[in-house]
Parts: structure tokens; sequence; C-alpha cells
């Protein structure tokens, strides 16, 4: 699946994911929604656990959806848990993961962050998962930037490829890309954009999932404010024009859906789902 604002004047398409939250009923909507060519990550909330997040993520795979799982270092309970999710993984065909440290408080187990994680995951399956690591463009709201970036590097090697913060300002997410390059990280950036969604639930949810920096930053922005929430409804398509102001910044666009799939781009291109894989459990079968 690509995003384009427009393909009809030349513009470039951008390769594309979509975050879901894996609420009950989400892998329905997916499978009605999304085209099977575009790949589809799951988030792990604190209060959700990262059961529900591999449930979603092994019967989208089934349905033959490239399934990202989310992996939150802080939620994981022990390297047997972690252990056991690669190998649900590799039962299920994912290759790939995000990890991050997550938002729990308090660890449930021995990973405080991301890095260890990471350094499991490579040693437990040779180095063949896929994985990729969060970038902050308007900063941590815990860390400070200069230990951010020491992060990013320490990490790098192990990873894939980097998925900003959402964020509504692409000349903040391109800085960002530069600042990255500059100081030594090459991997891959993804573009965490909002899609399109209610106004009142992207304030909302943006809010709730520690987004409050960009959406301040939308505050102090005037006219710009007003354009970009503007109406009942917002769209990301003039955030997504400007990210081609600098070529070769940018690999793809990671879009933040909070389950608003019904104005996913590109349509459902894709024969119906198998009836077996949707029932509870089906896709743990086997």
């Amino acid at each position: 699946m690509t995003v384009s604002p427009s393909t009809s004047d030349g513009r470039r398409s951008w390769p594309t994911r979509i975050e879901i939250i894996p609420t009950e009923g989400i892998v329905e909507r997916v499978a009605a929604k999304v085209p099977l060519t575009t790949p589809v990550t799951v988030t792990c909330l604190p209060h959700h656990g990262i059961e529900r997040t591999m449930h979603a993520a092994v019967q989208l795979s089934v349905l033959g959806y490239k399934a990202i799982p989310h992996l939150a270092a802080r939620s994981l309970q022990s390297r047997a848990e972690l252990t056991g999710i690669l190998r649900e993984c590799d039962a299920a065909g994912i290759g790939e993961v995000f990890v991050i440290g997550g938002d729990r408080k308090k660890p449930a187990g021995i990973y405080e962050s991301a890095l260890p994680v990471l350094e499991d995951i490579a040693q437990y399956t040779g180095g063949t998962m896929r994985a990729g690591i969060a970038g902050y463009p308007e900063g941590h709201p815990l860390v400070g930037p200069v230990d951010v970036l020491d992060a990013l590097l320490a990490k790098q090697h192990l990873a894939s490829h980097v998925v900003t913060q959402m964020c509504f300002s692409a000349s903040t997410i391109l800085d960002f890309a530069a600042l990255l390059r500059r100081e030594g990280v090459e991997l891959p950036v993804w573009a965490g954009v909002a899609g399109s969604l209610p106004r009142t639930k992207l304030v909302s949810l943006g809010t709730q999932i520690g987004v409050g920096s960009s959406l301040k930053f939308l505050s102090r922005k005037g006219p710009l404010a007003l354009k970009l929430l503007s109406g009942d409804q917002y769209s990301p398509d003039s955030l997504i024009a400007g990210l081609e102001s600098r070529p070769g910044s940018i690999a793809g666009v990671h879009l933040y859906s909070f389950n608003s799939l019904d104005s996913v781009p590109g349509g459902p291109e894709q024969a119906p789902a198998p009836a077996a894989a949707l029932i509870p459990g089906a896709a743990r079968e086997g």
C-alpha cells in the first residue's frame, strides 16, 4: 500500500504501514478495510498486555498480512516469555517486531528498556528477526535529548529502522531525520503520522498516548493549527506532501489509525478472509 496526496501531478507515493490497537473485532475490521499488501503493526498498551497484541498479530499473519507486533520491554515478565513470543512469531511467519520501552510505570520483569530486549532477540533468533525502534522528533517526556540520541546509537546495530512518534509537523520530522544522519544513526526513518479521523478523537487520543507536545505545537501555529484541525475531520495529506521537500529523508509513512479504518488509502484489495482464521483462537491452532 502507498499513500500520496496526489499521484496525477508527479509527486511520489509513500510506502505505508498502518498501526492498530488490538481491541475486540479489529482483526475482522482490518480484513474488510485494509489491503493485504499493507503491513499492519499492533500496539502493546500497558492495560492490554502483550498477549492481546500477539493474538491479533498472529491472526493477521494467518490471513496473509505482514503483521508486526509491538513488544514493550517493561511489559515483558521474563526472558522465557520473550522466547515464547519469538517462537510464536516463527510459527506464524512473523519476521518483524517493533521494540519499545513502554509506558508501564513499573517493569513487569527484568526489562526496563528496549536495548536488552533487542539484544536478546538478536541472540535468540541469530539476527534473523527484524526490529523497529522508536524515535522522538519532539523529544521524550521522561528522557533528555542527548540520552535519547545515545540510546538510538546504542540500538541501531540491532534494529532495521526507526519509526517516529506521531507528529503534525513535516519540518520537525525532516529535521529529526537530518539530526540522526549528522549524529551517525543510519537507519531508515519512517514518519509517524496520524491517519484521517475525527478531529475530536484525534485530540483526545493523541493526548492519552503522550503526544501532547505535538498537539501544543498546533496551538502555537495559529493559521496552521486552524488549517490542520478545522472542520470535523483531520487529514494528513498536507503533512505527507510536506515530507517531499527533502527527498531521501524519509523511508515511508507509519499511519497511526486509532482503529479508524474507513478512509484507509487503497481500499480492500484482497479476497475475503478465511472464516476459520477469524474465529477466536483459530489462528493459534496447528
